[in-house]
């Protein structure tokens, strides 16, 4: 079972370049039960407005069914870097 990451302080532009690196699907969960499949570019496009529109995200939570897209998306996270292909 993949794992799932906890996003903090993103770089919305930086956070979908990462994203059109990952290889597999990457799907950000709501509290509330949305599960949106973040490379999807309408997925992305409803995801970052919807958390524009509200100015706060209590949490979410990211999970990837490929293990090498949640490594990259854990340094993205940790050191803000995007390996290069």
């Amino acid at each position: 079972m993949p794992g799932i990451l906890k996003l903090h302080d993103l770089d919305f532009n930086e956070f979908i370049k990462a994203l059109d690196s990952c290889k597999g699907d990457v799907f950000l969960e709501t509290e509330e039960g949305d599960i949106l499949n973040l490379k999807s570019k309408l997925c992305q496009i409803m995801g970052i407005a919807n958390i524009l529109s509200n100015a706060t995200v209590t949490e979410a939570k990211i999970r990837c069914s490929n293990p090498e897209d949640e490594t990259l998306l854990f340094r993205f996270n940790l050191y803000h870097e995007i390996p290069e292909n």
